[in-house]
């Protein structure tokens, strides 16, 4: 496919799981911006929520569509990138920011949890990106970030075993990308998370959570906003030369 001029056209983002928490600011930082969002949500009583929440800060109904997708069943992937591309006409930027967190002890693990929680986390970001490529290739600014965790990066302090992997493995399938999509100017970026105060903060127990304040040399939470401004930089053009990069916003928590 041949690559089009996009000087003067909408740039069209698809951002899984932007209905809530880190997808609705990024979401929202992205329609401030001019960028056209093609949201992913689980239910479509989440996607008009979030749909009010955009026209409640100012965006236009014609820039934004919400999208119910499962993202537990793959064969839903090629749909949805058929449905975005019916109502918008192109993909631009693929934001992987859908997840599930797993609490489970080693012990108690069962394969159930495993297999759903790597399949939204880790397999749905790679079949999303493997269907939109074509597209990709036609952009004059194609973008792509994965929406981590610090779990995926040092392990983690209480999660279950499945989110940790599912996080690392994202990490991977980060660097893996780069390098294979570089050959047309696909950049392939990964923004890592700290604890963030979010609804996967409020189903982890107080005891919990102030053990893992105590790990944050900030002395706090971070924002979801702030996740968002850091997704930003990779977004915009002007990031053309950065790629295979994992931004850890963690509030210190890991410096590695």
């Amino acid at each position: 496919m041949k690559k089009v001029s996009m000087v003067s056209e909408q740039r069209v983002a698809i951002v899984t799981g932007g209905t809530k928490n880190i997808g609705l600011s990024i979401c929202k930082l992205l329609l401030s911006k001019e960028i056209k969002v093609a949201y992913v949500g689980s239910s479509k009583k989440t996607t008009e929520f979030a749909k009010n929440e955009f026209l409640d800060a100012g965006a236009k109904e014609k820039n934004f569509k919400g999208f119910v997708c499962d993202l537990t069943n793959l064969k839903n992937i090629p749909v949805l990138v058929e449905d975005v591309i019916s109502e918008f006409g192109r993909i631009d930027i693929i934001i992987n920011s859908a997840g599930i967190l797993d609490l489970s002890s080693i012990e108690k693990t069962s394969v159930e949890v495993w297999d759903r929680v790597l399949c939204v986390n880790l397999s749905a970001p790679f079949f999303l990106i493997q269907n939109a490529l074509p597209y990709l290739k036609n952009s004059n600014a194609p973008r792509i970030i994965n929406i981590a965790s610090n779990a995926g990066r040092m392990g983690g302090y209480s999660n279950g075993m499945s989110y940790t992997s599912s996080k690392g493995g994202l990490i991977s399938l980060t660097y893996g990308l780069s390098r294979q999509l570089a050959k047309w100017d696909i950049t392939v970026n990964c923004v890592a998370p700290g604890t963030i105060d979010s609804d996967m903060l409020v189903s982890r127990d107080e005891d919990i959570q102030k053990r893992l304040l105590d790990k944050f040399p900030l002395g706090r939470f971070g924002k979801c906003n702030e996740v968002a401004e850091a997704v930003m930089y990779f977004v915009n053009r002007e990031s053309s030369f950065t790629t295979g990069a994992v931004l850890d916003v963690n509030g210190g928590m890991f410096t590695g």
